[in-house]
């Protein structure tokens, strides 16, 4: 695993954990009504299911090492 794999690996995780933190969030009427639990939980889940993808293959590595 090269740093250069972590870095797109990484940034992609945290897209995803944006992504699914706020949809898990807007999901609600009132923001008071947020159970925090949940949102924690499915933002965590989403997290290592990206890491997890990653290893299958990002196209923002390529082979090189370099990224777009």
């Amino acid at each position: 695993m090269t740093t250069v794999w972590l870095k797109a690996a990484t940034i992609r995780a945290v897209k995803t954990a944006a992504q699914t933190a706020l949809a898990s969030i807007s999901t609600t009427a009132v923001f008071s009504g947020v159970d925090w639990r949940i949102v924690g939980g499915t933002v965590l889940l989403a997290t290592i299911t990206s890491y997890l993808t990653s290893f299958a293959g990002l196209p923002e590595a390529d082979s090189d090492g370099k990224t777009d």
